[in-house]
């Protein structure tokens, strides 16, 4: 795939998980480089406490794609959303910070 179109795949698919989230009530969600335009900026913004990095391909490198999301993650929890073709959403977080997650929602661990 040539760079525009990969680019170009690229931020359909930060729309198209930017309104996933939309359609779900997460009303904020947004491209984030459109409003801060930076490399480290995350694929999609407005949802607090989460840096969400967007892969929308057939093959994904988890390991590097969730390191990445980490390094530019700040304080917030990183986090890859990742769709193949003819596929439903994913998303890809570290143990530790799924047990947070979990914590968060009151999840009882007892039968």
């Amino acid at each position: 795939m040539s760079g525009k179109k990969s680019r170009e795949k690229g931020k359909n698919g930060e729309r198209e998980f930017a309104n996933f989230l939309k359609q779900h009530g997460y009303t904020d969600a947004r491209r984030g480089v459109q409003f801060k335009g930076t490399h480290d900026s995350p694929d999609v913004i407005g949802i607090n406490g989460y840096h969400i990095e967007v892969k929308r391909a057939e093959k994904l490198r988890i390991y590097p794609t969730i390191e990445k999301a980490k390094d530019e993650s700040d304080d917030n929890v990183p986090i890859v959303a990742h769709r193949k073709n003819r596929k439903e959403w994913i998303i890809v977080i570290y143990a530790e910070d799924f047990l947070d997650v979990l914590k968060r929602c009151n999840v009882d661990n007892e039968k």
